[in-house]
């Protein structure tokens, strides 16, 4: 299993991924989504259904260069055509593991700013935990 799969594994673990058409659905409309990722010989129906529930917002949706029966198995399924990854970092590094800068470009962009700013959040949150703890709230 090459790596963008495992990160695909890893992100099922972490529970940080939805899986089938209603749930990729739900976190879509939930804008907890970060990539909508379809297989590449899914049907052009669950093409159509999966950017038709990003549209209108900053979350992506791209079709993977692996079959249905590939996803699933990366995720412990017999076949997935549709899931979504709902951490920008695991996101991120799914791009990235994928290896075709080039086509996923602004995806890539995208994502590396969105992970940023949720990085400078939780630093922001660990601080303030520390300063509550030592009085200087």
């Amino acid at each position: 299993m090459d790596k963008a799969r495992n990160y695909l594994s890893l992100a099922r673990k972490a529970g940080r991924i939805e899986l089938g058409e209603e749930p990729v659905g739900a976190a879509a409309r939930a804008r907890i989504a970060r990539l909508v990722v379809v297989a590449r010989d899914a049907g052009d129906h669950t093409w159509r259904r999966a950017k038709s529930f990003v549209a209108g917002s900053d979350q992506i949706c791209i079709r993977i260069p692996y079959s249905k029966d590939e996803l699933g198995e990366a995720i412990g399924r017999q076949s997935l055509a549709i899931a979504a990854i709902t951490d920008p970092a695991l996101a991120l590094a799914f791009l990235q593991a994928l290896e075709q800068p080039e086509k996923y470009r602004e995806a890539l962009d995208c994502l590396a700013q969105k992970t940023k700013r949720v990085q400078a959040r939780q630093a922001e949150a660990r601080a303030h935990k520390k300063n509550v703890r030592k009085g200087r709230s």
